[in-house]
């Protein structure tokens, strides 16, 4: 079961405090995700910054106008990262100060940039596949070969990979959503192999008092023990033990995504890929060219977690044309 922020019905007063603790305080108590914690933080922070270090309670519309346009104008930010800002702003208007805002916020908008993914051939996937080893390999093979994001990868779980069904189990994927997308037949041996090691890992770390893994708040009140159970434990663990910023606690937490991420850029650059390739570009791929092989763009669209058919359509614009029998206008006349 998926715990929604949406599901919490009774009103949460924060405790008496600093600002940025009261914050802090709400935000888990919905259970938001630490990035998001961290995001919303530093948000609220240029926010009253920017204001001159007053506090919101003195603040209002006008202010969040001006600090949005000020994001737009002279900072030129993403849109999706203006709205970043702005929810974080909502948030502790209405969930933190309890003061009503007004909806109807009149600031300039960042304007979205109509970009195309950039998708990598099945000739540059082969060659970039040549440069890369190990685990690394493993997770860009599930994030080209599954569709998954980043974080999806390095956050999966002992029990959502399902060898029998073919599967795996995506959990609180992004907007909270749960969803089940394809488990590669080529790396179904190599990822058993994987996990064989991990659960060695986890038997040592049982054996020394620390096996123990970071769990949702709610299943972690109701499941105590949960932490220290073999499914719940990471597919991708991290080398080291790490002391977790909100309890302290010292676990085994999952691998960190810029290793993956280095991994990914390493590989296309020995590769001679002439694009700029991220762990993402792995997953335009893997949309693109379902699309091309014929998959119904709504199957694809369910594999990839869109919410709307239209933010998948927009793999229809790269999908491969054969440029060489179009032809140009330029190839039917004589300039010699």
């Amino acid at each position: 079961m998926t715990y929604k922020r949406e599901h919490v019905k009774d009103k949460f007063r924060p405790k008496p405090g600093k600002l940025l603790d009261q914050v802090r305080e709400v935000m888990r108590y919905h259970h938001y995700a630490i990035r998001t914690e961290q995001t919303y933080i530093k948000w609220i922070l240029e926010y009253i910054r920017f204001n001159g270090t007053r506090h919101p309670k003195e603040m209002g519309k006008p202010e969040v106008e001006s600090f949005l346009s000020h994001l737009a104008v002279n900072r030129k930010v993403a849109t999706s990262t203006q709205n970043q800002a702005f929810n974080a702003i909502l948030f502790l208007y209405k969930h933190v100060l309890d003061i009503p805002l007004d909806d109807h916020i009149d600031a300039v908008r960042s304007k979205k940039p109509k970009n195309l993914p950039t998708v990598l051939s099945q000739s540059e996937i082969t060659r970039f596949f040549q440069h890369i080893k190990g685990t690394n390999e493993l997770m860009a093979m599930l994030l080209y070969g599954a569709g998954l994001r980043l974080m999806e990868c390095v956050r999966l779980r002992i029990k959502d990979i399902d060898f029998e069904n073919h599967q795996i189990l995506v959990r609180d994927g992004k907007g909270g959503k749960d969803r089940a997308t394809v488990l590669p037949k080529t790396i179904r041996e190599e990822l058993q192999l994987h996990i064989k090691k991990v659960r060695k890992l986890f038997e040592h770390d049982l054996a020394n008092g620390d096996a123990d893994v970071y769990m949702p708040q709610a299943l972690a009140k109701k499941f105590p023990q949960a932490g220290k159970s073999w499914i719940w434990q990471w597919v991708f663990p991290a080398k080291n033990l790490s002391e977790d910023p909100r309890t302290g606690k010292v676990r085994r937490h999952h691998a960190h995504e810029t290793g993956l991420q280095k991994a990914v850029a390493n590989a296309a650059k020995k590769a001679d890929i002439n694009k700029r390739v991220s762990p993402h570009t792995l997953r335009h791929s893997f949309a693109t060219h379902m699309l091309e092989a014929g998959k119904d763009i709504r199957r694809v669209q369910e594999l990839l977690g869109h919410a709307d058919v239209r933010t998948t359509m927009i793999y229809t614009h790269v999908m491969s044309t054969n440029f060489s029998t179009l032809g140009s206008p330029l190839d039917s006349i004589d300039i010699s």
